[in-house]
């Protein structure tokens, strides 16, 4: 993605998660109808009249993981505001809308939305268009990362490093190079003791099962064509050397099994989830 466009697959995030609003059963896994009202009406019309093309089985697999990794890492930063987490900081934004539909419980958190500059543009311009309002405790972070560094930008943003926080970074890493990767998780290791970090990742294609690994090759080719590809693979256990090394205690995985659990045990079995885990969170 060029510094001076908006990031595609970004958008392509809020696409799926109206198409979950939209087509798939109740309950949903992730409650977000602010995500349609960004989307805007001619969007909503587009997917209600190609409900076939969302219901492949890589469509639905892909879209589970984007609602699934939104609602677990609500579900964390709830956790973690009971237990002191004063600030939240998502990088990597996009057109996320947390802020805009958050419970009461998040009320008194400083909410700090980072990304590139080209990408939080378009999502202001939408949230006008949509007369959707900014809530009070929300800050745009708009960090030039080819000019400037995590650290710097949040420091120039007004994000407190003494304050424990709560970091997201979903849909993020595979697009980025290994050192621009320890980079990050180094800046928010300075951050206070039960600080937390939800992100996700991308395993490489080798350790797949033959279905999970057809689905990789399509996703890689889709963001590719949008210009956005993916370059960087790891294990979970690679994952976790590098979260410990950085500074990171208590480091886990959601599994397969308990996103199951937590997440589709009472509900219609209309969405896929992948074997695999992609899902880390660790404290400090």
């Amino acid at each position: 993605m060029s510094k001076l466009n908006a990031s595609n697959t970004a958008y392509g995030t809020l696409f799926m998660r109206g198409v979950h609003q939209l087509l798939d059963a109740k309950p949903l896994i992730l409650d977000d109808s602010a995500a349609l009202t960004l989307l805007g009406e001619d969007a909503v019309r587009q997917i209600k009249n190609s409900r076939d093309h969302h219901q492949t089985l890589e469509a639905r697999a892909l879209r589970t993981h984007v609602v699934l990794r939104s609602r677990f890492t609500e579900d964390r930063l709830a956790e973690a505001v009971g237990r002191g987490i004063t600030q939240y900081v998502i990088l990597g934004a996009g057109f996320d809308t947390f802020a805009y539909r958050q419970p009461v419980w998040a009320k008194a958190l400083k909410i700090f939305e980072v990304d590139q500059p080209a990408t939080q543009a378009q999502k202001q311009l939408r949230l006008k268009q949509a007369n959707m309002s900014l809530p009070p405790n929300l800050s745009f972070a708009g960090i030039d990362f080819e000019h400037e560094s995590l650290y710097d930008g949040l420091l120039r943003n007004r994000v407190s490093f003494t304050e424990p926080s709560f970091f997201s970074w979903l849909g993020v890493t595979m697009y980025l190079k290994e050192n621009a990767i320890d980079a990050v998780l180094r800046t928010i290791a300075q951050f206070p003791a039960i600080s937390e970090i939800t992100f996700t990742f991308s395993q490489p294609q080798d350790t797949l099962s033959a279905q999970e690994s057809s689905f990789h090759a399509s996703l890689s080719k889709i963001v590719s064509g949008a210009g956005e590809p993916f370059v960087s693979f790891f294990t979970p256990a690679a994952i976790k050397i590098k979260l410990h090394r950085a500074g990171f205690k208590t480091i886990a995985f959601l599994s397969k099994e308990e996103a199951e659990e937590r997440y589709l045990h009472q509900r219609p079995s209309d969405l896929h989830i992948p074997r695999r885990s992609a899902i880390a969170y660790a404290t400090l």
